[in-house]
């Protein structure tokens, strides 16, 4: 899952990447059905992720048409309505627009009636592009054939980040066609701002609603595409934001 022209990729340089392995469709699930509990359960779950491949597969190029830009204002509100929609065909309730100073964010819950809750960072924005400068034009999110890689979704947002999120919102799908329970609550918030540095997100998450949710979690995570080529997984276990400079550079003695 990492592109051909790069002999090894950090986590970083990965989710940075343009392609999404179609094979990851309905990795969380089985994640999540390993946790739930009994053999029963895990057994009910993953085997809904062939039956819904397609399916999954289909979303996340119908994401990647219609993209949320915010240093162009494009596609505001739609990315973040959009987003609402996916929340709500996975299964979150009380899923709602939070206005901010800016782009809107996105918030919804899933009480599993477990002992445990769990944070879930999500952003719907991604970075502008030229389309002259892709392979494979940026917004159809065609499936090619990869070396190294076998089938691929490439377009822009299939690795940062609409390609991690669709494979976690196909396996609360898996979850929900098994009808079974999630082991954990999940509070979900979403912004459409993450590419310009996040300028707002804090006005998200201090609504009054949205924190109360977030004060019951043990933790918040981000689903990323975190597995080099070689198989090994990178687990992140923070970040320490982002720095904005202008470096000016001079031969001259």
């Amino acid at each position: 899952m990492a592109d051909a022209s790069e002999p090894s990729l950090s986590r970083r340089e990965f989710v940075q990447g343009t392609v999404s392995s179609v094979a990851l469709a309905g990795a969380p699930a089985v994640v999540l059905a390993a946790a739930a509990g009994g053999n029963a359960d895990k057994t009910a779950v993953l085997a809904q992720i062939p039956t819904m491949h397609a399916a999954n597969v289909k979303r996340l190029q119908d994401w990647i048409a219609l993209p949320s830009i915010a240093a162009e204002n494009l596609n505001y509100p739609q990315g973040a309505q959009y987003m609402m929609k996916l929340a709500q065909d996975a299964g979150f309730t009380g899923v709602k627009l939070i206005p901010t100073s800016g782009k809107p964010g996105v918030f919804g819950t899933i009480d599993a009636g477990a002992r445990t809750t769990m944070g879930i960072y999500f952003m719907y924005d991604v970075k502008q592009f030229v389309p002259a400068e892709w392979s494979s034009p940026p917004l159809a999110a065609k499936l090619v054939a990869k070396q190294g890689l076998g089938t691929v979704c490439m377009g822009r947002g299939a690795v940062n980040q609409k390609g991690p999120e669709n494979s976690f919102l196909s396996a609360l799908l898996a979850f929900r066609a098994a009808g079974k329970k999630l082991p954990v609550n999940l509070v979900l918030v979403c912004e459409g701002e993450e590419e310009i540095a996040s300028p707002h997100f804090r006005e998200m998450v201090m609504t009054p609603e949205v924190l109360t949710e977030l004060r019951k979690c043990a933790g918040v995570f981000m689903p990323e595409a975190g597995q080099d080529r070689d198989g090994g997984v990178q687990v992140s276990l923070g970040a320490k934001g982002v720095v904005e400079l202008e470096l000016i550079s001079s031969g001259e003695k």
